[in-house]
């Protein structure tokens, strides 16, 4: 897959990724982008640093959201990204978006994404860190 990057202003989300151990940065899609729903290996940059990330494309449908949008985990940062501009680098599609019966079912999943993440960077040699 050709990378796609997709650049915005963090708007605030219902916090539910907080909740669960994994705070993502949302962005609005871009109209007309064409991109498939689903789980991505992903870069973030923010400020001009580079990070590893796992980015969903979909409209959640495990916690009820209805609109279409792009969240963001960057991997070993902390602090607020609210109102931050924020570039996205869709880098490869680990699973297609699905629903899960319970939130355990679904953080269990995210915890499995976060290592099919974290390995497809490492053997591909796309970490950030390796750059």
């Amino acid at each position: 897959m050709k990378p796609i990057v997709i650049e915005g202003r963090v708007d605030h989300g219902r916090q539910l990724g907080r909740e669960i151990g994994f705070p993502t940065a949302n962005l609005p899609l871009p109209a007309g982008l064409e991109v498939e729903d689903g789980v991505y290996a992903a870069w973030a940059e923010v400020e001009g640093v580079r990070y590893d990330a796992m980015s969903n494309v979909g409209d959640n449908p495990s916690v009820g959201a209805t609109r279409r949008r792009l969240e963001t985990h960057l991997f070993d940062f902390e602090g607020s990204l609210y109102g931050e501009r924020l570039r996205v680098t869709l880098l490869h599609r680990i699973r297609e978006e699905r629903t899960f019966a319970t939130l355990d079912a679904l953080t269990a999943q995210i915890v499995r994404d976060r290592e099919t993440v974290r390995n497809y960077l490492a053997h591909c040699g796309q970490s950030a860190a390796s750059l």
